[in-house]
C-alpha cells in the first residue's frame, strides 16, 4: 500500500510540474514528506508543517505569521487507499499545494493554485471532500458506521469530509 502512495505522490509532483508548479525545488518549498496517519480519521489527509523560515515572518495584531515553512509532513488517511486513484491524487495534491508558500491556510493563494491545477490539470481540489460521493465514484459501498464519522469540517490546513 506504500509503493502506491509514493507512486501517486511522485505522479503528482509531476503533473504539477508540467503546469509550472515545482515542488521538488527545496530551497524554494523546503522538505516534503508523506506518510500514511498513524491514527484513525476523518480526514482525506493534512499537511503538517514545522521550521517556519523566519525570514518570512509576518504580524497581524499580536500574532506571529510565517509565509514560508522549511519541513511539511503530510499524511494521508489508510481508507482513501480504497478509493480511486484520481480522488486520492486529488487529495495528495491539495496537502502539496500547502507547501507553496503563502498557502498554508484555504485562503486567497490557496485558491489560486486550486483554480490553476483544476483548469489545467482536471482535478476538483477544495477545501472539503465529500466521503460518500467519493466512495461511490469508486464502486464502494459506505457502511453506515463508516458514513456516521462523514460529518465535520476541522481547521488546521487539512483536507477533511463535507458536513453530511
Amino acid at each position: 500500500m506504500e509503493e502506491k502512495l509514493i507512486r501517486l505522490y511522485n505522479e503528482s509532483l509531476d503533473e504539477l510540474f508540467s503546469i509550472g508548479i515545482n515542488l521538488k525545488d527545496e530551497e524554494k518549498i523546503g522538505k516534503i514528506t508523506i506518510s500514511f496517519s498513524k491514527r484513525k480519521t476523518k480526514r482525506y489527509g493534512c499537511c503538517k508543517q514545522e521550521d517556519p523560515d523566519k525570514a518570512t515572518a509576518y504580524r497581524i495584531k499580536r500574532r506571529l505569521y510565517f509565509r514560508k515553512f522549511n519541513t511539511h509532513h503530510i499524511e494521508i488517511s489508510k481508507w482513501l487507499m480504497d478509493l480511486n486513484e484520481d480522488i486520492i491524487k486529488n487529495t495528495i495534491i491539495h496537502e502539496l499545494i500547502h507547501c507553496i508558500p503563502d498557502c498554508n491556510n484555504h485562503g486567497k493563494e490557496f485558491k489560486k493554485y486550486a483554480k490553476l491545477i483544476n483548469d489545467n490539470l482536471g482535478y476538483n481540489i477544495s477545501r472539503v471532500g465529500n466521503k460518500l460521493e467519493d466512495y461511490k465514484k469508486s464502486g464502494q459501498v459506505l457502511t453506515e458506521k463508516e458514513n456516521k464519522n462523514n460529518g465535520g469540517i476541522n481547521s488546521g490546513g487539512c483536507f477533511h469530509l463535507a458536513p453530511p
